[in-house]
């Protein structure tokens, strides 16, 4: 029994991914950024569920990856998919559906999760929900643009450059911290709790616009974290 209340919640991360797909179809990709934010809420919620009720199960390891690869794999490809057909004037008619590499490299990146024994307190390789967090935020920037972005994000060589780049960061080999405390002590959560108030500082001072910031920020911490700790 304890094992169907994760794996509830895993369900809901692929229903609000869904309901992202609908929206991005529909032209609405604001709308459709905040059902990725419900689907990683989701997500982080069913892992900590069941860490805390200690339910853990091939079904349920199974089924959080394939709604991950629907909420963070499928949905950010169509995200880029739609803002490289608006951004595409003069560009090669094909070049929108270069935004489903990142969809690929998704997969690669849940299936090679699933089967690294490295990763059971830690990450190799970008997340996929943190990859679909910065592309999700780019409808957000463009909607509520107080920096006057618009036009670099709506480059398609730009969108292009962070599509490939977000790929090449989901497979890398680059050690990234989890958000997972086993006690509250800065000594051994440090790089944590410096990532969470930089973060929050981030986000009130620059909503939208500072989730790649957020994200970057996240990779930088990992990468000086062996020199710090």
């Amino acid at each position: 029994m304890k094992n169907h209340i994760p794996n509830a919640i895993t369900c809901l991360n692929l229903f609000a991914g869904c309901l992202a797909l609908t929206q991005i179809f529909a032209g609405n990709l604001e709308t459709a950024a905040y059902f990725v934010g419900l689907a990683a809420a989701f997500d982080f919620a069913d892992g900590l569920l069941a860490r805390a009720l200690h339910a853990s199960s091939p079904i349920g390891k199974d089924l959080d990856s394939l709604a991950d690869m629907v909420s963070f794999g499928v949905v950010p490809g169509a995200f880029l998919f739609d803002l490289l057909r608006q951004a595409g004037a003069g560009t090669p008619s094909w070049l929108p559906y270069a935004g489903f590499i990142v969809t690929v490299f998704s997969a690669l990146r849940l299936a090679k999760f699933n089967n690294d024994t490295r990763q059971t307190t830690s990450f190799i390789g970008l997340p996929t929900p943190a990859c679909t967090l910065v592309v999700a935020s780019l409808p957000l920037i463009l909607a509520h643009d107080s920096f006057h972005i618009s036009s670099f994000i709506l480059n398609p060589w730009v969108l292009i450059g962070l599509t490939l780049l977000l790929s090449g960061l989901l497979v890398s080999e680059i050690p990234l911290f989890a958000l997972k405390f086993k006690n509250l002590s800065w000594q051994d959560n440090g790089v944590q709790f410096v990532f969470l108030l930089l973060a929050v500082a981030l986000l009130l001072g620059m909503q939208a616009t500072a989730i790649p910031l957020v994200v970057l920020l996240y990779v930088v911490l990992s990468m000086l974290r062996p020199s710090v700790g």
